[in-house]
């Protein structure tokens, strides 16, 4: 029967590569100079670790980093801004959470909306991914269609498509 994965993952190569080009260019910005920030990849955790003087250049840098990661092709919604940034002395630092593997609630999600769609398909999660089955591969195509207008906020790629 075919079937595929639907999973959320960041190229981690892809990703440091983004962010060593925002450190490039924060050390070379005109509005940067002497400035005392920071901006780090924790590969680990999945964090990205901003630490600077200021709200203002705070957001200059995430615009940054929003910029540098769309450039190499990355989905913006893969890293998570919510959280609040934190004063340490005079600096502030924020971590900025890079979405690695649908957690329950997003897998959860994902079937509600294909098994709504009322296709003839199988969702099931596993782990940290939802595997399709069907047993005609257009029906398979319809839901990769469907996710990709879904607004669902995550970014979702679409793997071992098997036949």
């Amino acid at each position: 029967m075919p079937s595929f994965d639907i999973v959320s993952k960041v190229d981690p190569q892809t990703l440091e590569n983004a962010i060593n080009t925002v450190k490039k260019e924060i050390q070379t910005r005109f509005d940067f100079r002497d400035t005392k920030g920071s901006v780090e990849l924790d590969k680990k955790t999945n964090l990205v670790h901003i630490v600077t003087e200021n709200d203002m250049r705070l957001r200059q840098i995430e615009d940054i980093i929003l910029s540098k990661i769309v450039k190499q092709q990355i989905d913006a919604t893969a890293l998570d801004f919510s959280n609040e940034a934190t004063p340490s002395g005079p600096m502030i630092k924020k971590d900025v959470k890079v979405r690695a593997g649908l957690d329950k609630e997003d897998g959860k999600k994902i079937v509600k909306l294909i098994k709504d769609s009322k296709l003839k398909v199988t969702p099931a999660i596993m782990d940290d991914q939802v595997r399709v089955t069907a047993k005609k591969i257009d029906d398979l195509q319809d839901v990769i269609a469907l996710l990709r207008r879904s607004e669902l906020g995550i970014p979702l790629q679409f793997v071992n498509m098997k036949s």
